[in-house]
């Protein structure tokens, strides 16, 4: 009775904590580069006296699907994307680096690239600043920015957006959205990665997959409910028995 009490009541929580996760998905599906969060569960028993036989179902985040996003062409100079694998490095607002496939690049009140959520765009050689007279800007398949000024005739490179490929494995989703290496070092650069100018990475968020998964979710949370109304009909049944 215990372990059906228990595995009901706790799978049903895990079930609400994943219809969150899958609605957190669906509120970045259009997200510029967004990856979409993995969940799954597990079985841990309890213990301490007399627990023996209770079993806890607890949700557990896997981590994020890195899977690609589509490709968007929009013809703006200051829009990036990378192609294959690799992170765009930039600065948190704590100061340390972290990452993103968010290729939307703006130029902020200081002068420096930065994304449009504020964090400072990071070059091999620390932060790129544009020239106030800047007309166009052009931005090569490794990263480097280059631009044409009012003032000269030639385009001038003014430095190289700092371009990383750590292993899926050693990165993980800060709650700002933005990824990290687990050690909490900074990543090199990787000259092998590339990016396409005049064009964004969409989210990797599958609409319909998420979509099918909350309503298969509150399809099984409507089964963890009737599981506990069995154990609770049959522990009433118990109790007529062994009054009698």
């Amino acid at each position: 009775m215990d372990r059906l009490i228990y595995t009901a009541m706790t799978g049903a929580k895990y079930l609400l904590e994943r219809q969150a996760t899958l609605a957190h998905n669906l509120a970045n599906a259009s997200t510029t580069g967004f990856r979409a969060d993995t969940v799954g569960l597990r079985a841990v028993p309890t213990t301490g006296q007399q627990s023996g036989t209770r079993v806890f179902t607890v949700e557990t985040t896997t981590g994020s699907d890195f899977a690609p996003g589509p490709m968007v062409s929009t013809s703006r100079d200051l829009d990036v994307a990378i192609q294959g694998s690799g992170w765009l490095a930039v600065q948190s607002s704590d100061g340390t680096e972290s990452y993103t496939r968010n290729g939307s690049l703006q130029v902020g009140p200081d002068g420096t690239l930065q994304l449009s959520s504020g964090q400072q765009v990071q070059g091999t050689g620390g932060p790129i600043t544009m020239p106030t007279d800047a007309q166009s800007v052009f931005v090569a398949p490794d990263g480097t920015v280059s631009v044409k000024a009012a003032s000269s005739k030639l385009p001038t490179t003014i430095g190289q957006l700092k371009l990383v490929n750590p292993p899926a494995s050693d990165m993980k989703k800060g709650l700002d959205g933005m990824f990290r290496l687990k050690s909490g070092d900074s990543a090199d650069a990787d000259a092998n990665v590339r990016v396409a100018g005049g064009t964004l990475e969409g989210s990797n968020v599958n609409v319909v997959e998420s979509m099918v998964g909350m309503i298969g979710a509150a399809r099984q949370f409507e089964l963890q409910m009737k599981m506990l109304s069995t154990a609770e009909q049959n522990e009433q049944k118990a109790g007529t028995v062994l009054g009698a």
